[in-house]
């Protein structure tokens, strides 16, 4: 980016585009993982276009406003909890050379982040564990294999998702902040 103006803009409108797609869950409460997925990658673009450190900013602006405004706290928990930051994470966790190590670094920050929104959920949201456990205890090892397979599978789509975006949208979103 050549200016910080550019900068600031930027990060200005994909906290606003952000916000504008966590508050959709209000409207599509079905949506309550897949929008904030969707928000959270958004910061793709600020950590291609600027650096990570913009990129923690956007989501930490981003945080607040959703827990002002977005009248799903499910979807804003998600959000915070693990869907807001992980993509600013990903180059990181990217860089970890050994694909075995890399790709157990990725499941324990998922592993701890699930963890963390379940039981935030229950303390703050007052959701009840029953409703979260429909088929009992026994089911727990079985659900997080299921929410491990799932993640790879965002991991792979946020992967493409990278490349697509620095191989065609980079270089005309590049000309047009100069």
């Amino acid at each position: 980016m050549r200016s910080k103006t550019s900068k600031v803009a930027l990060c200005g409108v994909i906290a606003a585009l952000s916000v504008v797609v966590l508050f959709l869950t209000g409207v599509v409460p079905v949506a309550t993982i897949a929008l904030p997925a969707v928000a959270g990658c958004f910061l793709i673009a600020v950590v291609a276009e600027t650096d990570v450190r913009s990129g923690v900013a956007v989501y930490a602006i981003v945080s607040v406003l959703a827990a002002l405004l977005v009248p799903d706290r499910e979807a804003t928990l998600f959000y915070i909890v693990f869907f807001g930051y992980y993509p600013a994470l990903y180059g990181t966790l990217s860089r970890i050379r050994n694909s075995v190590a890399r790709w157990a670094a990725k499941l324990l920050v998922f592993n701890a982040a699930a963890v963390l929104e379940a039981l935030l959920a229950v303390w703050l949201l007052g959701i009840p564990l029953a409703e979260m456990l429909p088929f009992g205890w026994p089911f727990i090892p079985v659900l997080l294999l299921l929410m491990n397979a799932v993640f790879i599978l965002y991991d792979l789509a946020l992967n493409g998702l990278i490349v697509f975006y620095i191989r065609r949208l980079h270089p005309f979103v590049r000309k047009y902040l100069k």
